[in-house]
Formats: structure tokens, C-alpha cells, sequence
């Protein structure tokens, strides 16, 4: 029996993070389309005001909503005026993250370290939190969170973002055996490369340390995945509404790759000149 998909997740709430553009925004709009009143959660209140505007427009049920998954007040806060207007949270997907400076471990400031474990692994556990307080209480809810294959399959000179994407993972499968016996399931999906934004400004620093154009850069990557072909926002969006409806209501503590079957970059960089002081 084939599930109507305009209609699996009617009725539902659902929040996306980091929703007022690329990879968020593709995710925000699929589950509007398939019935769910869609909440785009973003620090960015102007944009995120804009993209809830042209969904609107287009007929979806879509509202905009300040967030700062850094802050546990603000999270806590966007969380209880969410459910103040709808009474409950049916849905979570934590796509909202940073990428890392292009840097050795050796170099890796503090600052860096901690900017990018502080907003993508604490502000999903910050989130994770706020929903699943409510999620609990009504013994139902689905929970994605998105890692990244940085996070199964580590890559050289981001060593913040692939622990903060790994930890994203074990904290997915801790939450959904502690939430389990309330109904409640928690997946994870693991992207591999989709050229929005976010990933341009890492492939700007990659060219540069590799002294190579940013076309040969996005052919390089492109002919290492064995579909051949970049993902687009809607390859990831819709394995993620998958995992929020109906038809995956008998998993929870899954890791889902969804990278055209790329596993990793594992390639060492070259040995460095190192400065002596």
C-alpha cells in the first residue's frame, strides 16, 4: 500500500533548525509539503522571516521563529512559545551547524574549537532537550538529527566538525534508548556533499590550500562519488521526512548515510613545513 505523501505528516508540528536557507530550507519545505505545519527555527529572524513568507505564499503552512542554539535560554524559550501557540511538538530535525576553518589540529585555536563544538553538538543537545521534554509528555515525536559522513568517517584539517558530527551521532543513539519506551524516535541522517552555502565557503578554503580552482574542485569531489553527481537539497530532505512520518515508525537509533554512496574523504594532506621557534 503506497503512502500519500501530500498527506503523511498532516496535522503534524515540526520544527527545523538553521531552516531559513540551503539544506534547511529544502528539509522545512518538504515536510510543509507533505502536510506538517513547518516551523523555520534560525538565528538569522530577517531571513528566516522571508523563506517562511515565500513557502506561505506558495499555499504551505510555515511559520518563522528566532533561535540561538548556542543559548539554552533562547532554545528553551523558542520551544515553550512554539507549543504556547500549538499545544505540542510532533517533530525535531536539528540541521542547524557550523563548518570549521580549514586548520590542523596543531593550529586549531581554542576559539575555533570551541565555536564549532558549542553551536553543532551542544546546540543539538540544547534542542534535543527542549523537545523532548515536551515529546516525552505526550508519549510521541520523531527526532532527527544531522550529522554528517565527516562524523562516521573523519576528514583531514576539520577535526572540530568531525567530532562535533560524531558526537552528534552518539548523542542520537543514547537519546533514542532513553526515549524509547515513551514513543519516542530519534534518527540521524549523515550527508555527504551538497553544494549550498555552507559547504562553498569550506570548499573556498580547501582550493586555496590545495592550490587548485574552485571548478576542479567541485569535479574532484563529484567524480569521487560513485553516483556521480553532487546531492541536492531535496536528496537529503526526503529521506529525512522518511524518517519523520509514518513509514519509519519502527526505527529509532538509526544512522542513515545519504551521500550518493561516498563514504569519506580520508586523504592525508601533505607533510607540512613546520616553522621552528
Amino acid at each position: 500500500m503506497s503512502t500519500d505523501h501530500n498527506q503523511e505528516l498532516s496535522g503534524k508540528i515540526a520544527v527545523v533548525t538553521g531552516a531559513a536557507q540551503g539544506l534547511g530550507l529544502g528539509i522545512a519545505e518538504t515536510l510543509a509539503r507533505r502536510g506538517a505545519l513547518t516551523v523555520i527555527a534560525d538565528c538569522q529572524s530577517e531571513k528566516a522571516a522571508q523563506s517562511a513568507k515565500t513557502l506561505s505564499q506558495a499555499g504551505l503552512r510555515v511559520e518563522a521563529e528566532v533561535i540561538d542554539i548556542s543559548q539554552s535560554q533562547s532554545v528553551d524559550e523558542c520551544f515553550q512559545r512554539i507549543v504556547d501557540r500549538h499545544s505540542r511538538v510532533d517533530i525535531l530535525v536539528n540541521n542547524a551547524g557550523v563548518g570549521q576553518k580549514v586548520t590542523p589540529v596543531v593550529e586549531l585555536s581554542d576559539q575555533e574549537w570551541n565555536r564549532v563544538i558549542g553551536i553543532t553538538l551542544t546546540g543539538t543537545f540544547y534542542c534535543c532537550r527542549a523537545a523532548a521534554k515536551f515529546m516525552e509528555r505526550q508519549e510521541s515525536g520523531a527526532i532527527v538529527n544531522i550529522s554528517s559522513v565527516n562524523g562516521q568517517n573523519p576528514a583531514a584539517l576539520v577535526a572540530a566538525y568531525n567530532v562535533a558530527k560524531a558526537g552528534v551521532i552518539s548523542l542520537t543513539r543514547s537519546l533514542s534508548l532513553e526515549l524509547a519506551s515513551s514513543g519516542v524516535r530519534v534518527n540521524a541522517v549523515c550527508p555527504g556533499p551538497v553544494y549550498t552555502d555552507f559547504n562553498k565557503t569550506v570548499m573556498a578554503q580547501r582550493c586555496q590550500s590545495l592550490n587548485i580552482s574552485e571548478e576542479q574542485m567541485i569535479e574532484r569531489v563529484r567524480s569521487a562519488i560513485p553516483l556521480g553527481r553532487w546531492g541536492e537539497p531535496e536528496d537529503i530532505a526526503k529521506v529525512v521526512a522518511f524518517l519523520c512520518g509514518p513509514e519509519s515508525s519502527w526505527m529509532t537509533g538509526e544512522i542513515v548515510r545519504v551521500s550518493g554512496g561516498l563514504e569519506g574523504v580520508s586523504a592525508a594532506p601533505p607533510k607540512r613545513t613546520v616553522k621552528s621557534h
